[in-house]
């Protein structure tokens, strides 16, 4: 059997980070055979400047925005952006498929090795079928209106359905909670019993807002998009605690942005979530600043020992598919949060969430995580230089 030997100046276990007197072993299909002594190695050693850590896990994606990108202002905020996305996505066919295979190919070579994606449509179904990289699948459904419930449902669910026919993972996920009629919730709820299930959470103040007083910008982006709301009436409560029960028997849920969540719905989420379920913070800092031109309390995450995950959002709301790019900007915000915390939330903690830590996430004998180099890595420290490429 062919071995191949890797050596750095770091290197990022999946846990912890060890030095370069430790080389990883793989054998030729990068299955992970053991780490070891660099005095038990022998010679043929691949020696790289930087540090290796296992592939990326990019757990909050849409890819079939991928043509939206430069299109859309930035420091719109969350109303105007959306209402942005849902008149300006209707590209040609073509277009949208090259963008879809470019922006695949460019996650690949900056060490991305799985991804949460969002899905509209299936236009993405047939490069995801080329297995480059791994897919969960979230079929997204919204519909505020109660009378377009069962229109809305049977239109996602065929989605749903095409996908996991061509074997890949999938759930029906609800878009956000200011975007899901309590009907269409019951529709869509059934289909959450052991799935990885994720949500759009706290992305614009208003979003509490308009649960806790009926007000804000939500109102006005009903207006704006012709959605009767005169059927509203607000529960008085903050956004969290008017859909996590809907989660209950959901094994795996991914609360995306967060960019406005406070300590209060860390501790309703403590003490109402299942027992043994997973509920993971995404965080996609460069979507934030891109829409809301704000951060999280990624601080309060550190904190409350959150399982954190990183996400690039889409090409509508960020420069580059990169999470290296998305770790750089935590790293500048946030210089407290060690380097080995920023790439256990790109690695292992994002392939727990998406159920895929069997094979993904970290440097385990038996696993193919995929090897990626960060290159510029200065005192174990990411700095705006710093780059990343995959090397296995």
């Amino acid at each position: 059997m062919m071995y191949r030997k890797f050596s750095a100046d770091y290197l990022f276990t999946g846990s912890s980070i060890i030095d370069n007197n430790h080389i990883l072993i793989t054998n030729g299909e990068g299955e992970i055979i053991k780490i070891i002594n660099k005095s038990e190695a022998g010679d043929d050693i691949e020696k790289y400047n930087g540090m290796l850590c296992p592939g990326f896990i990019n757990a909050h994606c849409h890819l079939e925005l991928s043509h939206l990108k430069s299109l859309i202002p930035e420091h719109t905020g969350l109303i105007e952006f959306v209402f942005k996305v849902i008149t300006e996505r209707h590209f040609d066919k073509e277009e949208i498929l090259d963008c879809i295979t470019r922006e695949e190919r460019n996650m690949l070579e900056c060490g991305i090795v799985a991804v949460g994606d969002i899905c509209n449509n299936d236009l993405s179904l047939f490069q995801k079928q080329q297995e480059m990289l791994a897919y969960y699948n979230f079929i997204e459904v919204s519909g505020w209106n109660p009378n377009t419930a069962s229109l809305r449902f049977e239109k996602m669910k065929s989605i749903y359905e095409e996908f996991t026919q061509k074997n890949q993972q999938a759930s029906l996920v609800p878009h956000a909670p200011y975007s899901v009629s309590k009907e269409l919730w019951g529709k869509i709820t059934p289909f959450f019993f052991r799935k990885v299930i994720t949500i759009h959470n706290q992305e614009t103040r208003d979003e509490d807002i308009f649960f806790l007083r009926g007000e804000g910008d939500l109102s006005s982006m009903y207006k704006k998009m012709n959605i009767d709301n005169s059927f509203y009436k607000h529960p008085g409560k903050r956004s969290i605690e008017t859909y996590l029960k809907n989660f209950s028997k959901a094994l795996s849920i991914i609360l995306v942005h967060n960019t406005f969540t406070e300590q209060q719905d860390l501790d309703y989420i403590k003490e109402n979530k299942s027992p043994g379920q997973l509920i993971s913070f995404c965080l996609c800092p460069n979507a934030n600043l891109y829409i809301e031109n704000t951060l999280p309390h990624i601080d309060m995450f550190l904190k409350n020992k959150c399982n954190v995950i990183i996400g690039t959002d889409s090409l509508a709301s960020n420069h580059q598919l990169n999470i290296l790019e998305e770790l750089k900007t935590i790293a500048k915000n946030f210089p407290a949060v060690a380097i080995e915390t920023l790439l256990t939330w790109a690695t292992i903690n994002g392939a727990k969430a998406l159920q895929m830590d069997g094979t993904l996430g970290s440097f385990e004998k038996g696993k193919k995580p995929g090897i990626v180099l960060i290159e510029n890595v200065e005192n174990k420290k990411i700095t705006t230089v710093s780059s990343a490429r995959r090397i296995l």
